[in-house]
């Protein structure tokens, strides 16, 4: 018997949805409801194999988009036997995920104030949800608990202990489902135990991060108090001077909200490009010679180098490195021009399996000599949300 359970990622304008079997991760239902609140806000998913797409009354919220998606559920005849919720931060209190009641839906909006954007939007879908699915547990997944084994040498910042006792300022990291996945899916590949196991993670799409494992347990994080410190990302700006957001509010006239929003949405890729935030338009206008995006990819593979090379302190037994999400699983040329910076390690990569470990195939993608090997790992942050909700079934 399939133990199906339903995945839920709520944001604040958009809900996507699957159904996947804990102990396969079979997806036999996956979709998203979006433009939420907006005239035309639509509900498209994929049903074995089959594509549709339905428009959702006028500025439709969550409510109507979870019954509409209810209706699509029950159309499969598939009976779940649990739900499982996308939290961004769980603070310190969160280790694993955890079955919802009122302490933990308190939490989740207590933690809103690190993660403002998207904690109120989790914490509404999983009401939505209790409402339309009052019978199942509902299970929250945690971004930031896979982070709770840091060293306090990695996590603390260097401010006053103060702030970290009293308000909980600390390193906390995020992608932590997609990095416990690469790092099993490793420890599978390579035949060991996971708590031997080893890696430099990098984790890369729209949101960036890196990750050092060291023997089943995740030792340092490029993400920091919230989705915004360490690598360039599609619109996040990563590390920068902490002085630059009260120079800029000065110098621009801005407000902290508007200095904010530059920081995360106007930054990164499409800041530097001033063409976009997605890498595949870069990578094409980079090789019609555009500045912007070849400066753009550039430095994003700058960053992620001195990040992966800095990890090696913090994993002396390392097995791999590993690229996965949208951009580390589909852009040869990113993992080509990050890999070219450690030549003098002795790591090198092969052309061809850099090019075919694309689109959903991975792989080793180093040479057979080379000191450490390199992976492409597709990942399935929904597979481990799925199987930790399961868990409560």
């Amino acid at each position: 018997m399939k133990k199906e359970v339903i995945v839920l990622n709520c944001g604040s304008s958009s809900v996507k949805f699957a159904i996947i079997d804990a102990e396969t991760g079979e997806t036999g239902l996956s979709g998203i409801a979006e433009a939420l609140g907006n005239s035309d806000a639509s509900l498209s998913f994929k049903l074995n194999g089959n594509k549709e797409k339905r428009a959702l009354p006028v500025k439709a919220g969550h409510t109507e988009a979870l019954n509409a998606i209810s209706e699509v559920i029950a159309s499969t005849g598939v009976q779940p036997i649990a739900i499982g919720h996308r939290v961004v931060h769980g603070g310190e209190k969160f280790k694993q995920a955890a079955l919802v009641d009122e302490s933990v839906l308190k939490a989740i909006e207590d933690y809103a104030s690190m993660a403002p954007l998207h904690n109120m939007a989790n914490l509404k879908g999983i009401i939505t949800a209790q409402e339309a699915y009052p019978d199942l547990p509902h299970v929250a997944v945690f971004d930031t608990s896979f982070f709770q084994t840091l060293p306090k040498k990695a996590f603390i910042y260097a401010l006053p202990m103060s702030l970290y006792r009293e308000h909980g300022i600390r390193r906390y990291g995020f992608h932590g489902t997609s990095h416990k996945f690469i790092l099993d899916s490793m420890a599978k590949i390579l035949e060991k135990p996971v708590s031997q196991t080893s890696i430099i993670s990098a984790h890369l799409g729209n949101g960036c991060s890196v990750s050092a494992i060291e023997k089943g347990q995740a030792v340092d994080t490029s993400l920091g108090f919230i989705p915004l410190e360490g690598l360039v990302m599609g619109t996040r700006c990563g590390d920068l001077d902490p002085s630059l957001p009260g120079t800029l509010q000065k110098k621009l006239g801005k407000t902290v909200d508007e200095i904010s929003d530059l920081l995360n949405k106007q930054s990164g890729l499409l800041g530097i490009s001033e063409l976009s935030n997605d890498c595949r338009t870069l990578e094409d206008a980079a090789g019609e010679g555009h500045e912007g995006a070849l400066l753009a990819i550039e430095i994003f593979c700058y960053r992620l180098a001195k990040y992966i090379a800095g990890y090696m302190v913090a994993v002396p037994t390392l097995d791999a490195i590993v690229f996965t999400g949208g951009i580390g699983e589909n852009s040869s040329l990113i993992r080509e021009t990050t890999m070219g910076y450690f030549a003098h390690f002795g790591i090198r990569l092969d052309e061809q399996r850099n090019t075919d470990a694309r689109f959903g195939q991975g792989g080793k993608i180093s040479t057979d000599t080379a000191s450490t090997a390199v992976y492409v790992v597709p990942t399935n942050e929904e597979w481990v949300i799925a199987a930790e909700a399961a868990t409560f079934a």
